[in-house]
């Protein structure tokens, strides 16, 4: 018996074989001194919580198969891997279990990579791994802070900030969703005023926003999730005199045209002149009010329709335009880090507005007229119209009356034209121990002190003691003095920052060690880095960290370490899997906490990874949900079954590699046999079309992987192989074995090695191309209609005239049992396409 013949499927003892021979051979190892031909495949690296389900797989899965494909069609292929390792979850489980968090994050890692990443065939370059946790990657986080440090990007102030009190520590604008943490979706955010360290990512908003449009490889989606978040607007800022006092109220509006109608004036209970402006009298009120609302969530304060609370500070300012006299108040709809902090407030023309107004029984005056005698009573009036109360504005458009007034308040100096942003600066520490430590030293007269490159890394400290920092409050390195405290060469006393670095940091520039790991003297060598040619991940991290990442390649590149600005040429980002979740009853994101995971390792055993891979592509194009479903994944082990079963089992040793060397004349061969050549060649352009990155088809190229082994079923049945038989079959099914690399590498290798018993892998074996000659056909698939109706599809020639067209229509059987006392009125042919019937 030879290696062809007859033999079971054992996915679990094959797969195994070819992981460990791949990892053997370095298989996959990225050469850095061939650029001729480059290309750069990464997928999100993922944060190592200690075991994958198939809810993971699928980003995995998908780079994959790029990768994979890409190596074939003759790419020097990048394709690493590492993990995102520092993080609150590690910290919190080191404090659930006493351990240390680097024991939890390690062992998770050596998991997640030997027992199941390897375990569902990926490709990587293992040997660029990159762990952000590991001293060796954040010396180089570390280095890269410095650099932006240098350069001004990096900065400490007072200011409020969201601060999650389940994770105990502050969050980034971008960590806050709906008011709630990112991590804890339940838990409120509240505001904090507290000393912290910003990444001046506002320096290149501008840049973040007009660069989009180069993105041409990017979901539409998540450019415009990025356009909205960084918000640019124009509009004006005016400046209100304050009563008895040299001091002025400047705010930022989009709508000058209102001016004339601001009626009161409000600062954020936060705004830095509130305690300065109030008066005695109202000082007690004013601090009461403050101290509600910082216990209020940002969401809880602009929500619409909520009731309007504020307090009169006792002060007053001058409209520049009306030289009225208005009230200012204190409001919690007002947020300091919005605009600047101060809202004009015009009522008959801002619904907010509107709503304290009428709460506080302040004036309404209108100054647009509504076409439609809009009641003001009931409600703002929003929409435009002409001026009217507004002096020498009176019956101009409101469009146009903004830039008058504008210009107007330019010439005297109160009121200028700016373009202002959303986007804030990037709150970057963190009071956790379980991050990159920030290389600053304070002095005691407040100074800093970069710590110098050759002293890099900062170590975080080995001998910590969770427990007792929990028990006494404030972070674990604040209570760690042994640490914190660092004699300087002049023998002077200085303190490290106690707070580390957002873990957002360490993924900012990960992408950019990958393709020079090897380095010891720096993070990576200009010379050496390039673009990202496909990221694969999910549309979650739109904001977060694909933003962070850009502005972080931005600012490098101004720190003379890139030459490039963007980071990612093509996004794809895929859809999530959904499994029925008996606790929740419904469909719903694969989720431990919500009961309907499944794990990988359990389906690898019984079915195999392969299986596994198939239907995480099979089920849905790659950008839509999938829906887990035992029995779809069960079939895709039966697909494979029919592959296995088609070479072992039909053909068994009948196929030959010698047949790889022989040529045939396409035009002399039997019917039979251009038909299963034309079937190969078709699913060959088809699926070598569908994982073009125009269309990342991963669904429909499965599907035609399906339709090829029906059709050599049906050319096998009942059938004695010649050597013609056999010379087509071979170069079909060897072709074939190739085409199938990317999606069941491991079933591939197998058939491979059985088969053509190579020195080299199938993995590392071209990509097949097909033939035009042996795709087209003189014949052309007719729909027969009946009324309009389809009917059924015939074969017939090309360029059949149109009473052989009708011929062969009305004499087949099925329409003739439908034309069965009808009478015909007409035939309509469009030619070698449709053949429509009209009968009654």
């Amino acid at each position: 018996m030879t290696q062809t013949q007859a033999k079971n499927y054992n996915p679990k003892e094959i797969e195994a074989k070819w992981q460990k021979q791949w990892e053997e051979q370095n298989l996959y190892k990225f050469d850095p001194t061939n650029t001729a031909k480059r290309f750069y495949s990464l997928v999100m690296f993922p944060y190592p919580s200690g075991n994958l389900h198939m809810g993971h797989m699928r980003v995995y899965t998908v780079s994959d198969v790029i990768s994979r494909h890409k190596r074939m069609q003759g790419f020097n292929v990048l394709n690493p891997m590492g993990f995102d390792a520092f993080g609150l979850p590690a910290e919190n489980a080191a404090i659930e279990r006493n351990i240390h968090p680097a024991t939890w994050t390690q062992e998770n890692i050596r998991y997640m990579r030997d027992e199941q990443l390897k375990r569902m065939g990926t490709s990587y370059d293992w040997s660029r791994e990159v762990i952000s946790c590991n001293p060796e990657y954040y010396k180089w986080t570390q280095y890269l802070f410095l650099k932006m440090y240098e350069k001004g990007l990096v900065y400490q102030k007072e200011a409020p900030v969201n601060w999650c009190p389940e994770c105990n520590t502050v969050l980034a604008n971008e960590q806050v969703e709906d008011g709630m943490c990112w991590r804890h979706t339940s838990t409120p955010v509240n505001k904090r005023m507290m000393k912290q360290w910003f990444m001046k990512i506002t320096a290149y908003a501008e840049e973040l926003l007009t660069d989009l449009d180069k993105l041409e490889h990017w979901p539409e989606s998540v450019k415009i999730m990025q356009r909205n978040w960084i918000g640019k607007s124009t509009g004006a800022e005016i400046d209100f005199q304050l009563v008895d006092s040299d001091r002025k109220i400047t705010v930022y509006t989009t709508r000058p045209d209102t001016i004339m109608g601001v009626t009161y004036m409000v600062l954020a209970p936060e705004h830095k002149l509130v305690k300065e402006i109030t008066i005695s009298e109202q000082k007690n009120a004013i601090e009461k009010y403050i101290v509600e609302s910082s216990s209020k969530t940002e969401i809880e304060r602009t929500a619409e329709g909520k009731s309007k609370t504020g307090c009169f500070t006792g002060a007053y300012c001058i409209n520049p335009y009306t030289q009225e006299k208005i009230p200012v108040w204190i409001a919690d709809y007002a947020l300091v880090d919005y605009g600047t902090g101060a809202v004009m407030a015009v009522p008959a023309h801002d619904q907010r507005d509107f709503e304290f107004a009428k709460t506080f029984n302040l004036p309404i005056k209108e100054v647009i007229k509504s076409s439609n005698d809009h009641d003001l009573n009931a409600s703002a009036y929003t929409a435009e119209g002409v001026l009217v109360n507004s002096a020498q504005f009176d019956g101009v458009d409101n469009e146009t009356a903004k830039k008058q007034i504008v210009d107007f308040g330019a010439q005297k100096s109160f009121a200028r034209s700016v373009t202002k942003y959303r986007l804030r600066d990037w709150l970057i520490s963190r009071q956790r121990y379980w991050g990159c430590p920030i290389p600053l030293l304070e002095k005691d007269n407040g100074d800093l002190v970069p710590v110098s490159f050759d002293q890099l890394p900062v170590l975080l400290p080995t001998d910590v003691d969770f427990a007792k920092a929990k028990a006494e409050g404030g972070s674990v390195l604040a209570n760690k003095k042994d640490w914190y405290t660092v004699t300087l060469a002049d023998g002077s006393q200085a303190k490290r920052i106690t707070d580390t670095m957002d873990t957002f940091i360490c993924s900012s520039w990960y992408f950019l060690r990958y393709p020079d790991a090897l380095n010891l003297d720096k993070p990576f060598d200009k010379s050496n880095v390039f673009p990202v040619d496909q990221y694969v991940g999910g549309i979650e991290h739109a904001i977060l960290h694909l933003l962070y990442s850009r502005f972080f390649t931005k600012a490098l590149r101004d720190c003379d370490m890139l030459d490039f600005s963007e980071p990612f040429v093509r996004l794809l980002s895929q859809g999530m899997v959904v499994k029925y979740s008996e606790k929740e009853g419904k469909i719903t994101k694969m989720s431990k906490s919500k009961g309907n995971v499944v794990g990988t390792n359990e389906f690898f055993d019984t079915y195999g990874a392969d299986a596994a891979r198939l239907f995480i592509l099979f089920a849905a194009p790659v950008e839509a949900e999938v829906e887990w479903v035992d029995e779809g994944a069960q079939g895709q082990y039966r697909f494979i079954g029919r592959i296995w079963r088609l070479f072992y089992e039909v053909f068994g040793d009948k196929l030959n590699k010698k047949y790889l060397d022989q040529s045939f004349d396409f035009a002399n061969l039997k019917e039979e046999n251009k038909t299963i050549l034309r079937e190969y060649h078709k699913a060959l352009k088809a699926i070598t079309d569908d994982l073009s990155p125009e269309r990342n088809g991963f669904n429909t190229s499965i599907a035609r992987m399906s339709e090829f082994i029906n059709a050599m079923y049906k050319y096998v049945n009942s059938r004695d192989f010649d050597e013609e038989d056999l010379l087509v079959s071979s170069h079909a099914l060897f072709g074939f074995i190739k085409v199938i690399a990317p999606f069941t590498p491991h079933l591939a290798e197998e058939l491979w090695q059985d088969y053509i018993n190579s020195n080299s892998s199938v993995h590392l074996e071209s990509w097949p191309v097909f033939v035009p000659e042996y795709i087209e056909t003189n014949l052309v698939n007719l729909v027969v209609q009946i009324k309009g109706k389809k009917i059924d599809v015939i074969e017939a020639a090309k360029d059949l005239d149109n009473a052989t067209v009708e011929k062969l229509a009305l004499e087949h059987p099925k329409i003739k049992a439908k034309l069965d006392n009808l009478k015909i009125q007409k035939i309509i042919i469009v030619p070698n396409k449709i053949v429509n019937i009209v009968a009654v």
